[in-house]
């Protein structure tokens, strides 16, 4: 059982159009990992603030951020807009390479649902700035002609009873060209609410994370 770090954690804006986030740095940080939330979720997202905090407590810095302003995020159709979601997250990974905080470490991108292609954009679109990759019940499959440019090695991890996502995450894996992994988590539905099942995330991703960032970190 790894040694529970403590991190300081607060609010950032990020970017030209003030992307509200919650920037949180353990001291001596393996790197920075940024979060993409899926549709109709936001930087306070539970779940994604269970999974930051469990990286955290590992040693990763993490920024949960808004990929949408709060008028922006008011036009239904931007919420499932990929190229602007992408955009968004490329801009973020920019902020953490200017940032004073965060602009030694490593960075990793941790995507959700429509997150997860916005992730996955971003990746192909700055590939000597993202390190590694980690979808969670996400649709990298939305990411489609980004897919062959994604050079980070790319985790994706499914639950076991999401049975489309879990097609959908096949055939992104099969166009993926960079290291990659496809994770199932036995008996886990799309939002892994069951017992145990986001726990089984943070595990998977910290160590995919640790690795390839410290990798990255050399």
């Amino acid at each position: 059982m790894p040694k529970l770090i403590q991190a300081r954690e607060h609010a950032v804006e990020i970017g030209r159009h003030g992307l509200e986030g919650i920037l949180a740095l353990p001291e001596h940080a393996k790197g920075l990992v940024i979060f993409a939330h899926g549709s109709g979720s936001s930087r306070l997202s539970p779940r994604n603030t269970s999974v930051a905090r469990g990286l955290g407590a590992r040693g990763l810095g993490t920024l949960l951020l808004d990929l949408l302003t709060e008028s922006e995020a008011a036009f239904r159709a931007n919420v499932f807009d990929i190229p602007l979601l992408g955009a968004r997250v490329a801009e973020a990974v920019r902020w953490g390479r200017m940032n004073p905080e965060t602009a030694g470490l490593p960075i990793g991108l941790f995507g959700a649902s429509t997150g997860a292609a916005a992730a996955l954009v971003a990746a192909a679109e700055a590939p000597d700035e993202v390190a590694a990759v980690v979808s969670r019940g996400g649709r990298p499959d939305l990411a489609s002609v980004h897919l062959p440019s994604v050079r980070a090695p790319t985790l994706l991890i499914v639950g076991g009873a999401d049975y489309r996502v879990i097609e959908l995450n096949e055939q992104a894996l099969a166009i993926l060209e960079c290291e990659k992994r496809l994770e199932i988590v036995p008996g886990a539905s799309h939002l892994f609410e069951e017992p145990g099942a986001l726990e089984q995330v943070v595990g998977l991703a910290s160590r995919w994370f640790e690795s390839h960032l410290a990798r990255a970190a050399r």
